[in-house]
């Protein structure tokens, strides 16, 4: 039985419903814009310069799949744009790259109950302040941002924070208010710098709900043909049930060897990331 909801990041409506179609549990439209650019400098990242009218054209199409929109960090036209994505049907409105619980208290009180509340943990400054964080009525959900909380750290790679205790640590204090939580991205079964089936496995251990379908899962900007994309879904989304239910049997002693293992093998990345 699968456990990890899915989220995909699209605003292209042909897109957004086959990912739908073929079982994908939230489409995410980014408008985040704001200070990004500086953050990920020189990075191997993608702006997405999605719009808010994406909005609209994403939610006509999404027969069972929620939208989820990640809006602009809480700035000057935080409250105009939050009700403007609630007006066109957003149904989890995530705030990314907060530092402070004031920021989180003002982001759900201009959305106001309308849609549900998504943090995304992103700085080391929101990790810092996580206890008064936690406190906060009216959370829904929680995302741990691996790409620019690595970079928060002046880390090498976004998984150090999966192998360093951070995710962890994070992850029990999120489920000890009752909160659902995930973390990062995941590429195809037997894909990735680091292959999905070892963070899998880690999601499962640590009690996480949640992950992105990565670039290197499904990229669809490379890629012209509906019907070809179509099938990374089906089938990609196929292997993945299948190694989540199959996870259900595994022993306390897998998972803590897929533990090591995937440790192991994220400092080999870094080392190999550091010689470049």
């Amino acid at each position: 039985m699968a456990f990890l909801k899915l989220m995909y990041i699209t605003n292209r409506p042909d897109v957004a419903s086959l990912a739908d179609e073929c079982g994908v549990d939230r489409i995410f439209v980014d408008l985040e814009i704001v200070g990004k650019e500086e953050r990920q400098a020189d990075m191997n990242t993608v702006i997405s310069r999605h719009s808010v009218e994406d909005i609209s054209k994403v939610k006509a199409v999404l027969k069972n799949a929620e939208l989820l929109c990640r809006v602009n960090p809480i700035y000057a036209a935080s409250e105009g744009e939050i009700n403007e994505c609630i007006r066109r049907g957003a149904d989890i409105l995530m705030l990314p790259y907060f530092k402070t619980g004031d920021e989180v208290r003002k982001f759900i009180k201009y959305v106001d109950g309308r849609a549900k509340v998504c943090l995304l943990v992103e700085t080391a400054e929101a990790v810092e302040h996580i206890d008064d964080i936690l406190n906060i009525p009216g959370i829904d959900m929680i995302h741990i941002g691996l790409n620019d909380l690595h970079l928060s750290y002046k880390l090498n790679f976004m998984f150090e924070l999966l192998s360093n205790g951070t995710v962890e640590k994070l992850g029990k204090k999120i489920r000890a208010k009752g909160l659902p939580y995930g973390f990062g991205g995941i590429a195809r079964i037997g894909k990735g710098m680091l292959p999905a089936e070892h963070v899998i496995a880690e999601h499962y251990r640590l009690g996480s709900e949640m992950a992105i379908l990565s670039r290197s899962f499904c990229n669809a900007a490379n890629c012209t043909n509906i019907n070809e994309i179509r099938n990374v879904f089906s089938d990609g989304l196929k292997e993945i049930y299948e190694y989540e239910d199959a996870l259900e049997n595994e022993t306390d002693e897998f998972f803590e060897e897929n533990r090591k293992t995937t440790a192991k093998e994220i400092a080999r990345i870094v080392e190999q990331l550091k010689s470049k």
